[in-house]
């Protein structure tokens, strides 16, 4: 099972997202786009692992999410990893917040206990809206980075919980199934 934990974001929001960032699926549509129902932010990717250690696994994430207050989630500004000249991801940021930090922290530090690797770079909390499959030309990647420099959309949320989520990979992209929803201690 090709696992990861996940904030997913509420079905309003996800609407308001792609609905603000049709201009960029109009100007490159042959990038391979985040469909609406399945934009989230990725706290941690597990990779492939057994059906019999799922239930360590929720066992771990409600253990670490029961300790963090709901937090305010702020996502706005779009970007690209590593530029817009050779970008490979488009992505909309996440606004940083200390609340965010101290709990990806916690998950890294529970899912090491549990014999997951620990995530070798820093992170950067982000929303993927795009895969560049294959590069495009520099005048095709300018009209891109301009189209997202019109973008002004922010929005803000409640994170209620943390979910452990299952990825099926297909040619038609990849379905996601929440396997634990593992809520954050109210406010």
């Amino acid at each position: 099972m090709r696992l990861f934990l996940a904030i997913n974001f509420p079905h309003a929001v996800r609407r308001e997202i792609a609905s603000a960032t049709a201009p960029l699926r109009e100007c490159a549509p042959e990038l391979g786009w985040t469909a609406q129902d399945r934009l989230h932010l990725t706290l941690k990717f597990l990779g492939e692992q057994t059906e019999s250690r799922v239930d360590a696994l929720a066992a771990a994430l409600a253990t670490t999410a029961i300790r963090h207050h709901e937090l305010n989630m702020s996502v706005g500004g779009i970007g690209a990893f590593p530029n817009f000249r050779r970008a490979r991801v488009v992505w909309m940021g996440v606004n940083p917040e200390p609340r965010l930090e101290l709990l990806h922290h916690d998950i890294e530090v529970a899912f090491e206990a549990v014999g997951c690797e620990l995530e070798g770079r820093a992170f950067r909390p982000h929303l993927t809206l795009a895969r560049v499959r294959d590069a495009l030309d520099v005048e095709r990647m300018r009209s891109l980075w301009r189209a997202a420099k019109r973008i002004d959309y922010t929005t803000e949320f409640i994170v209620r919980s943390v979910e452990l989520m299952q990825s099926d990979l297909s040619s038609s992209g990849p379905a996601y199934t929440t396997l634990v929803s593992a809520p954050l201690r109210s406010t």
